[in-house]
């Protein structure tokens, strides 16, 4: 699936590349909060985040924004699951019957990490995996 970029969206991801020295295959910008969001390369996330964090830090403080990180993976259901993180998802399966749905299980003491405040982990989750694997939604079990 092609991914649209904007200029702003291309020039966070190079202050992110060379803030961090890792890969980033997208970004979603969040307005109404000041966050953004990476997705960064498969095995990649130790050197984004860096020793103690810092790495991120220097993001955040270079762009001025809330920055949060999602690893990608070779499989819908593995991106599912990290896009999830830091939630304790125990299995995730992609209906291929009509709308592409993502179930993922997650334990009851873990929903609330995985909806996220005002929903906006599971939104972030729906969104990447809508771009990255043309799955409809994401539904927790």
């Amino acid at each position: 699936m092609k991914i649209t970029l904007s200029d702003r969206d291309r020039r966070y991801i190079t202050r992110f590349e060379e803030e961090t020295g890792s890969t980033a295959r997208d970004c979603l910008v969040y307005e109404d909060d000041d966050r953004v969001v990476f997705l960064v390369a498969a095995g990649e996330m130790a050197q984004a985040v860096g020793p103690n964090g810092r790495r991120v830090q220097a993001v955040e403080e270079a762009l001025g924004r809330t920055v949060e990180l999602v690893e990608d993976a070779d499989t819908p259901a593995a991106f599912v699951a990290n896009a999830l993180a830091p939630a304790a998802v125990q299995h995730v399966t992609v209906s291929e019957q009509g709308d592409r749905v993502a179930y993922a299980e997650v334990p009851e003491a873990d929903r609330g990490v995985a909806i996220g405040r005002d929903g906006r982990n599971i939104e972030t989750a729906r969104e990447l995996a809508r771009r990255h694997y043309d799955i409809d939604d994401v539904q927790l079990t």
